[in-house]
């Protein structure tokens, strides 16, 4: 029988797991991280849910799924119509798919090919009933397993703000520790501890579902996929190109060849995934896919590494377009309507970390392009665009950049993006300027 295939999707975290180097107790995660393969270089194509989740599950970056903007109420963004996503490849495939908790693709989840949905799918689901439902699931499947392999999504609410709720063990501000790209100040502390105490409970319930698989027999023919959608909702990470935005864990286990115990540096985009998962279990990739599998690399393999990789943003709660394209040393940004110098979406301009630095992100306008050179100055706070002796290097990447749009049929290189009917209402009822 073909491997079944599990990707536990978390909201936000981007890499805050001591897997990858942060001062935060995930003892479940990095203990799978090591029976595993940890990629130190995965990107989303967007830092924003929607169209993340939407490269993830089709393959193809956000202005080709359709999903420019936010899937769920409000917001009213969806993919194209006859988007194929990956439960609906592995379905025709013979796989029995199913849904647990998250997931924001679209409003109606049957419709992204999920057999079976396990709670609403859609909007606020938490870590705790979600998990419950999926180690019931299992139990209930133990008498009477079909034939047929499983594609299940797990979708974790966690860690979204907003942070500090009673239902989390939350650390001591005294006792986190702000990333280097973040201020040390009691705003960011103050949100940090929520944050610190929502991802202990993304840890405990990641071992639970493993430990759950195991017992149940089910592990061993099983690929395990432990991803995030984008970046932590604090300044200058999710809602921006920069690395804090787009820079998400990825770490995959399972039988196969796999490589396990290995680090990899290679550039990784999400929009790789889906192709990657079908080329594992034996289907044919997709030409109209945008992605391309890594499957070699992932057993070891002779493999052709990715020199570059795209990014995008189009629109969240405000319209704040961007195209970008990241190398290993260099990130170009093109910025495409006048905006604060850097953007901070609703949850996060609102927040105590928000307040601490609003004053001077929205103090000035940000740059029409941006180049940053990653391995002297890995925070990107040194905007290289207009110096004279990078102007050989920043017309490379900007040529890369619009011939990939024009390429993709990206309207933004034509027009603005105009709102949905429902991002119009959004709109007028929100009262923050950015």
């Amino acid at each position: 029988m073909k491997p079944n295939v599990v990707i536990l999707t978390c909201h936000d975290l981007g890499r805050f797991l001591g897997a990858y180097g942060r001062e935060v107790e995930t003892d479940r995660i990095d203990e799978f991280s090591e029976d595993g393969v940890i990629f130190d270089n995965n990107f989303a194509t967007a830092p924003q849910c929607s169209p993340s989740r939407g490269s993830i599950m089709t393959g193809k970056y956000p202005h080709n799924h359709g999903l420019m903007g936010l899937a769920h109420e409000g917001y009213g963004w969806e993919l194209n119509e006859g988007e194929k996503t990956l439960p609906q490849y592995l379905k025709e495939a013979g796989y029995e798919t199913h849904l647990f908790g998250l997931q924001h693709e679209s409003e109606d989840p049957y419709s992204l090919g999920y057999e079976y949905v396990h709670g609403p799918g859609v909007g606020e689901r938490r870590v705790e009933p979600t998990t419950g439902e999926f180690l019931n699931f299992l139990d209930e499947r133990e008498g009477h397993r079909e034939d047929r392999p499983l594609f299940v999504s797990i979708g974790f609410f966690e860690p979204h703000r907003p942070y500090g709720l009673d239902d989390y063990d939350n650390e001591d501000s005294e006792n986190v520790t702000p990333p280097p790209f973040l201020p040390d100040n009691e705003g960011v502390r103050e949100d940090l501890s929520g944050l610190y105490g929502m991802i202990y409970q993304v840890d405990e319930s990641t071992g639970r579902i493993i430990d759950g698989l195991k017992e149940h027999g089910i592990y061993e023919n099983t690929l395990f996929v432990f991803t995030v959608d984008h970046g932590i909702a604090m300044p200058r990470a999710k809602g921006t190109c920069y690395d804090p935005g787009v820079g998400t864990a990825l770490i995959m286990a399972g039988p196969g060849g796999l490589a396990v115990g290995r680090r990899l540096r290679e550039l990784i985009s999400n929009v790789d995934l889906a192709p990657t998962i079908l080329d594992y279990v034996g289907l044919e990739v997709p030409d109209e896919m945008d992605g391309r599998s890594f499957l070699p690399l992932l057993r070891g393999e002779e493999y052709v590494e990715r020199d570059h990789l795209f990014l995008e943003m189009t629109w969240h709660d405000k319209y704040a377009p961007v195209r970008a394209i990241r190398t290993e040393k260099y990130k170009y940004i093109a910025n495409f309507t006048e905006k604060p110098q850097v953007y901070l979406p609703a949850d996060i301009y609102y927040s105590p970390a928000g307040e601490e630095v609003r004053e001077e992100y929205y103090g000035a306008e940000r740059p029409a392009e941006e180049l940053y050179d990653l391995t002297e100055d890995p925070l990107e706070t040194d905007n290289l665009a207009d110096r004279p002796a990078m102007g050989d290097i920043k017309l490379k990447l900007r040529r890369k950049l619009v011939n990939w749009m024009r390429r993709t049929d990206d309207p933004l290189l034509e027009r603005d993006v105009p709102p949905t009917e429902e991002q119009k209402r959004t709109l007028e009822e929100t009262d923050f300027e950015n």
